[in-house]
């Protein structure tokens, strides 16, 4: 079994919430989405983006983080 099989890559989680991959780089490194940098590639956690999908509003405004 394969240590990476419950992550994702940034692409990946950009279609999944539907937004562009550089805002979804944005959000990692502030850390309001949970995700290891791993060389040169965020990966993320399938539970961590599921949890985060579900407050996340892609919109301008004040940003919710996840904790």
């Amino acid at each position: 079994m394969a240590p990476f099989n419950n992550y994702i890559n940034v692409l990946e989680a950009s279609r999944r919430l539907k937004i562009h991959p550089e805002t979804v780089k944005r959000l990692c490194r502030q850390g309001d989405l949970p995700a290891v940098k791993f060389h040169n590639t965020w990966l993320i956690s399938k539970d961590d983006l599921d949890q985060f999908a579900g407050t996340y509003i892609p919109r301008r405004g004040a940003r919710k983080r996840l904790i």
